[in-house]
Parts: structure tokens; C-alpha cells; sequence
């Protein structure tokens, strides 16, 4: 296995389900990971210390190293505080994984305003407020880094009725890591997605009878292969993890189709649209 000995790593949302065995994966690597989860219920309400506390005790009775934040993500000073608390007990640090998330179901003419805002807060500008503070550490070591976000099938390849606030979220986080990737090219910091297909407490509505759902562990080679120096040429990726097979989703843009005259008329559009749309196809 891939060893991250002397890594530092932030998992947000790492007390239950996916960030739990994000965290358990890069510590049996090696790395020294903050375990960062509020110990909210899947609506975001509430909040339990213990939750981050007890995979912290997990990682440490293993031989591994991990302290514990309580911070809630969703806020820029929460970011900060995040990855203050990395550098303050561990000198520096090398990976984030962008993990924490909530969820709620609500058909979109009668959608709440604030599950609006708060699926936003956590999913989108959580990441975002990690990310800059992440970001901004390792450029100051001048060593690189690795920042990892967690994006769905739902913003990728699936609709699934009644998410317009969580696949909002994850499909800006898509263009989130492009422009991470992008900025931290020329300081060796990779960003890349993961939408990964696992049963968690957030996705058991979504995935009762669903046979290709798997277990979070098995996700774990992926992120520890992720954080290691081997992915130094992966950045700007969205990777999709289902039923054991990884598979990259990218945008594609057809060859596009021209009018017949110097430009397109309402007529020509209506007659030509399954033209266009197979083009695209």
C-alpha cells in the first residue's frame, strides 16, 4: 500500500459513514488525521463531540495519530479553524478531504428556503471555506498538496427528484475542484472529485434495493491513493465510484451543427433540433 508516513490529513464529516472510513484508510497509511465532524443527524441538526471522538480513539488504539474538531463546516471562519487546528498539533498540512455533508427531500415548488441555504452552506461553501484555507497553507510550504472533494451522481449522471439543493451543491462542486485544480497547478496542489455510490446514513433513501451500493470501506484505496505522491498527475478529475469499478465523468460538447443561411431562424431550430441534440450526443 501507498505510505503516507509524515502526511497531515483534515476529513470533514469524518465521524460516520464515508469521512469514518476516509479517515481509518489514510491513518492505516500512515498519515495523521484531524477527524473533524459536529455530530449532526443527516438534516443537520444537533451535535454530538463524541461522534469525531470516538473514530479519534479507533485511529489512536490502532497506533495511528488523530485529534478531533468539532468545528461545524459552512463558514469561512469555521475553514480557518479547521485547518488551524492541523497546523497547531501537527506543524503542517498535506490533505484535504471535503466529506461533511447533510440532506434534505422536498419537492422544488414547496422546497424551503433555509434547507436551500443550509444544504448550500455545508455541501458548497463548506468545501469552498476549507478548500481556501487549505489551499493557503500548503502554498506557503511550497510542497504541494492534495484536496479531495466529495461531489454525487445526483449533480453527474442522475436526477433524483425532490435534491435540487444537494445536486446543486455537488455540481458546483464540480466546477469548485476544476478551479482548484487549475490554481494550484503551478504550486503542485491536485484537487480532485469523488462521487462515490456507498450505503451511508445519508444515501439509505436513495439506495434501498440498490445492488451496486457498497460499503464505505471499500472507497478507501481510492482516497489514500489520492493523498499519496503516485496522484501527482491526476488533478481537475471527477471521479465515479460504483460497484467496484472507478470510472472518470467529463464534459462532452458535440461538434456542433451550422444554419443552413448566414443564421439560425426560430423555423430551421425546430426542424433541425434532433440534428443538434444527436450531435451532442
Amino acid at each position: 500500500m501507498l505510505a503516507l508516513g509524515g502526511r497531515v490529513a483534515i476529513v470533514t464529516g469524518g465521524g460516520r459513514g464515508l469521512g469514518r472510513t476516509h479517515a481509518l484508510a489514510l491513518a492505516a497509511a500512515g498519515a495523521r488525521v484531524v477527524v473533524n465532524d459536529v455530530g449532526c443527524d443527516v438534516h443537520g441538526r444537533g451535535s454530538d463531540p463524541g461522534v469525531a471522538g470516538a473514530v479519534v480513539s479507533e485511529i489512536r488504539a490502532a497506533g495511528g495519530k488523530a485529534i478531533a474538531s468539532q468545528e461545524p463546516v459552512g463558514t469561512v471562519a469555521a475553514g480557518e479553524a479547521i485547518v488551524r487546528s492541523a497546523l497547531d498539533a501537527f506543524g503542517r498540512l498535506d490533505v484535504l478531504v471535503n466529506n461533511a455533508g447533510i440532506t434534505a427531500s422536498h419537492p422544488l415548488p414547496e422546497f424551503p428556503a433555509e434547507d436551500w441555504d443550509r444544504l448550500l452552506q455545508v455541501h458548497l461553501t463548506g468545501a469552498f471555506a476549507c478548500a481556501r484555507a487549505a489551499f493557503a497553507a500548503m502554498r506557503a510550504t511550497g510542497q504541494g498538496g492534495r484536496i479531495i472533494n466529495t461531489t454525487s451522481g445526483a449533480a453527474l449522471d442522475q436526477a433524483y427528484p425532490g435534491t435540487a439543493a444537494y445536486a446543486a451543491a455537488k455540481g458546483g462542486i464540480v466546477g469548485l475542484t476544476r478551479v482548484i485544480a487549475a490554481e494550484g497547478a503551478p504550486h503542485g496542489i491536485t484537487c480532485n472529485a469523488l462521487a462515490p455510490l456507498a450505503r451511508t446514513r445519508m444515501s439509505e433513501a436513495f439506495l434501498t434495493d440498490d445492488p451496486d451500493a457498497l460499503e464505505p470501506a471499500a472507497i478507501g484505496p481510492l482516497i489514500v491513493y489520492l493523498a499519496s505522491d503516485a496522484s501527482a498527475g491526476v488533478s481537475g478529475e471527477m471521479l465515479r465510484f460504483r460497484q467496484g469499478s472507478i470510472a472518470v465523468t467529463r464534459n462532452a460538447t458535440g461538434p456542433g451543427a451550422s444554419p443552413a443561411g448566414a443564421q439560425w431562424t426560430v423555423d430551421e431550430i425546430a426542424q433541425r433540433i434532433g440534428e443538434i441534440l444527436r450531435r451532442g450526443a
